[in-house]
């Protein structure tokens, strides 16, 4: 059995946390909410356009990858990361990976990893996780959706990895090159704040941020004139999976992104970061209470009745434009003094 030097923990999000313990391996100790906060990765992005399965995509998140990527362009982490035409070959650089001693992230899709509980198996390509060791014809996983590591046959991860359809991971794997020895958090924190509040204001799609939270208001205004009572929840049921199921969805993302600001007043001695968190923390349970809004019209028996989701959603949309309007502000501020990591 060969075992490499990482750190299993339960987290919120699988990226965040495949890239919090990866990192904390390589030599560079960071927590998910600054991994998320740091590479800019929180936003809101409606695609009426793009399908997953066969409704339209909702996202709180930036893609899948972002994330650690924006850890490079933010701090300086330079990772390296393989993708593969063929299943074999794809399987072939895991094994070699893990016999030089080195654990990678993967992305897979949920659906065709067999420790996954049934109800919890669906199409989703974008999961994140971390493979540390073999035992024969298993692979030892460290996936942070789980309190504790896992096994997954070598036939169901290869499945999992060259899965075809939105999302495609194509066999990704990734890992950590280098980190950097010192970090400038004011500057980086600035950065990473605007960078999140400026998408969320001022994208100038109508997809993206404060006006993505409108257009799928405006959507679900004209869902009734063109959809039957079971279309209409099997809609709204799309969005409550993509806010509370796929990692840690909108309010999840809301409060992790507002202990990523109260970690930073600590680190910069910034008290007016941990007011702003608890903006966020309130956009957070706002979308919470949007997503118990729809639950109800999913599981009535009556009628689907729109008002309560769209009310709850104008309220999420106002809190959100004046959170990011806080956060913007902050992230003015004249820098401080340089800070180090331990």
């Amino acid at each position: 059995m060969n075992l490499q030097p990482i750190t299993h923990r339960h987290a919120g999000h699988c990226e965040t946390g495949v890239s919090s313990i990866l990192l904390e391996a390589a030599g560079l100790t960071l927590s998910e909410a600054e991994v998320l906060g740091l590479s800019s990765g929180l936003t809101f992005v409606h695609l009426p356009f793009v399908r997953i399965n066969e409704l339209p995509l909702t996202s709180y998140r930036m893609p899948p990858g972002r994330i650690y990527r924006g850890l490079a362009r933010r701090i300086g982490v330079r990772w390296a990361q393989q993708r593969f035409r063929h299943p074999a070959a794809g399987m072939a650089a895991l094994d070699a990976a893990l016999e030089q001693g080195r654990a990678v992230g993967i992305q897979a899709s949920v659906y065709w990893l067999p420790y996954f509980p049934d109800a919890m198996r669906f199409h989703f390509n974008a999961h994140n996780l971390i493979v540390y060791g073999r035992d024969g014809d298993d692979y030892l996983v460290s996936d942070p959706v789980f309190e504790a590591p896992q096994r997954c046959p070598r036939e169901a991860l290869q499945r999992a990895r060259f899965v075809r359809g939105a999302l495609a991971p194509k066999g990704l794997m990734y890992w950590p090159v280098s980190v950097p020895g010192t970090i400038d958090w004011s500057t980086a924190f600035a950065r990473s704040v605007r960078k999140t509040a400026n998408m969320m204001l001022r994208a100038p799609l109508p997809f993206v941020g404060i006006r993505g939270i409108r257009l799928l208001g405006r959507q679900l205004e004209r869902l009734p004139r063109r959809s039957d009572d079971a279309r209409q929840r099997l809609y709204l049921g799309q969005i409550v999976r993509m806010q509370e199921e796929i990692g840690t969805g909108g309010g999840g993302f809301r409060f992790m992104y507002a202990a990523y600001l109260h970690e930073m007043a600590d680190r910069l001695n910034r008290a007016d970061l941990a007011e702003v968190g608890q903006s966020l923390t309130a956009c957070g349970d706002a979308w919470r209470q949007f997503a118990v809004a729809c639950a109800r019209q999913i599981r009535s028996r009556q009628a689907v009745e729109l008002a309560g989701p769209i009310e709850a959603l104008a309220r999420v949309a106002t809190l959100e434009a004046q959170a990011f309007r806080d956060v913007l502000a902050v992230s003015r501020k004249p820098r401080r003094s340089l800070a180090h990591l331990d």
